[in-house]
């Protein structure tokens, strides 16, 4: 099979195929076990095992192999160089299934396919031709068995856009695109949308669950979902959002959703009320309460998130992982307003994230907008944002100091500890990770 050179696109499907051999990169037998280790071979036109989806996550990418739905994994995150590589089931964001495409500067045309985990790269193991030989991890370097062609053999969507406000799609909104999935769909529809703005309020029912909103930018700011409803407006706090999301395990990556009604006034940009929801590289933004974790168990992870009041606030289970939260109003606020269930044992966890702010010492952690609030604060870089002598505040008749609010391990400028910071043992944080979090009764582990 001749090969040709392929400049490498978000949504492709290509073989791999390492210069020094001329095989291509292959799942031996399209084997669907989890763990089933990598290998090359003869290239064969149309073999999907030999196939890899290039799916954009956290700035970097999973290779997803096409027979199996599976992504290329460094087993255990080993560092050992010459770890043969494996398929697994692909998780979001998972450091050692994320790897980055840095060109050659020896071969042009040819990638050095490198892990985000261990910073090596794909290769074949000892330049070898032999059919079978194993695909391995090793410490790069710029050579022939390092340096991956690879061949575009398809794509993931369609040649037109799902939605393009331009008319080159085969929507021109958001909601068209949304309706014309069927009713009770029992598999995944990857709604893809053309950069631009969409100005529209957009609903995903509770009859349409497995819905992914994909942006198609370089960067989530490129796909902007916004409208500009007011609580004050006659809308209401939960009826002045921009999205809404009911059907259950929703995903939205790559892309922004924003209300930019203006200062003085709830104006929430998504309300989410649906079970299992994923956001993956997603922009919030608003002023007061932007974002409604209204119900149920949703991951934010690799977000921005950014308001001036409650600006994350609801009654769900909701994880923020390695995101950052912006607090934009020189004078302040509180940026989480929970209301969790007294007999839920979590609410919202803000994990290995960064919080920032417009001005120094204005900013609160939270206040309880019910009384048994739930709110962990852990692992953290706090800026000096953070009002330090008193950062958790009260709620109407709802006290702080009786709201399940603490802090764990936080860095930075603003994790100062006093009386009025609760601190989370180590003993019992252990109890309160993201998967600890989102686990529910069947075990959903995003992560």
């Amino acid at each position: 099979m001749a090969h040709v050179a392929t400049a490498p696109v978000a949504g492709g499907i290509y073989t791999l195929v390492p210069g020094a051999s001329g095989k291509c990169v292959q799942v031996p037998v399209g084997d669907t076990t989890p763990g089933a280790l990598l290998t090359q071979a003869a290239c064969a036109a149309g073999a999907t095992n030999q196939q890899w989806r290039l799916v954009p996550s956290a700035g970097k990418y999973n290779l997803v192999n096409v027979a199996t739905g599976m992504c290329i994994d460094v087993p255990g995150n080993s560092t050992t160089s010459g770890t043969q590589l494996q398929q697994w089931g692909c998780g979001t964001a998972q450091n050692n299934q994320l790897w980055t495409l840095s060109a050659s500067a020896a071969t042009p045309g040819k990638y050095q396919i490198v892990g985000a985990a261990t910073s090596q790269c794909l290769s074949d193991r000892n330049s070898s031709t032999a059919g079978g030989n194993p695909i391995i991890q090793e410490t790069c370097a710029d050579i022939a068995r390092m340096q991956i062609l690879l061949h575009l053999a398809g794509s993931t969507t369609p040649s037109t856009p799902t939605v393009a406000s331009d008319g080159t799609g085969q929507y021109t909104t958001v909601q068209a695109a949304i309706d014309a999935v069927p009713a009770n769909n029992t598999s995944r529809v990857v709604i893809t949308i053309k950069p631009g703005t969409y100005r529209e309020v957009v609903t995903i029912p509770s009859n349409k669950p497995y819905i992914t909103l994909q942006g198609l930018g370089s960067a989530a700011n490129q796909t902007v979902i916004v409208d500009n409803h007011g609580a004050s407006a006659g809308y209401g706090t939960e009826g002045s959002s921009t999205a809404f999301v009911y059907g259950h395990d929703f995903k939205a990556t790559n892309l922004t959703l924003s209300n930019d009604y203006g200062v003085g006034t709830q104006a929430v940009a998504v309300d989410v009320d649906a079970d299992r929801a994923v956001f993956d590289n997603v922009r919030f933004l608003g002023n007061q309460d932007t974002l409604l974790v209204n119900k149920y168990r949703a991951y934010y992870v690799n977000s921005y998130v950014e308001g001036t009041v409650d600006f994350i606030f609801g009654g769900a289970v909701a994880v923020f992982s390695n995101c950052s939260i912006y607090q934009k109003r020189t004078t302040g606020g509180p940026i989480t307003a929970a209301s969790t269930p007294s007999g839920n044992t979590y609410g919202i966890l803000i994990y290995k994230s960064t919080i920032t702010g417009a001005a120094d010492n204005v900013t609160q952690l939270g206040r309880p907008w019910g009384a048994a609030a739930q709110v962990l604060y852990s692992q953290d870089s706090l800026s000096a944002t953070i009002a330090t002598a008193q950062p958790w505040v009260d709620m109407s008749s709802n006290s702080w100091k009786n709201a399940r609010f603490d802090e764990y391990a936080n860095t930075g400028a603003g994790a100062t500890i006093n009386g009025n910071r609760p601190q989370m043992s180590t003993s019992a944080a252990a109890n309160y990770t993201p998967q600890k979090y989102l686990a529910g009764t069947d075990g959903w582990n995003p992560t």
